[in-house]
């Protein structure tokens, strides 16, 4: 799987919109809400990190994919086998 194939699948249940704030760094600037569901997604594997890292509201850095540990949360890893087990049935998503 590639990441073209993973923007897919976001786009196709809905999450391209939040990817989209994570890869630009909003995701860390908004209010608290959008913080947590960007951390909720990174930790499951429907979104990832960008090739980018940023600071949020507070000034904390927020590293990119490639910084972290293969397949710990917000790498390509862990969002490739996410979307493979929702692809094969192991982890149903409602299509948007």
């Amino acid at each position: 799987m590639n990441y073209q194939t993973i923007a897919k699948l976001q786009k196709e249940y809905g999450y391209t919109e939040l990817q989209k704030y994570i890869n630009s760094g909003l995701a860390w600037k908004l209010e608290g809400s959008y913080g947590r569901a960007a951390m909720r997604a990174l930790e499951s594997g429907l979104c990832m990190l960008p090739k980018e890292s940023y600071r949020d509201y507070y000034g904390n850095y927020v590293p990119n994919r490639d910084e972290l540990k293969k397949g710990s949360k917000g790498t390509y890893q862990n969002s490739k086998e996410f979307w493979e087990e929702v692809e094969v049935g192991g982890i149903y998503l409602q299509p948007e």
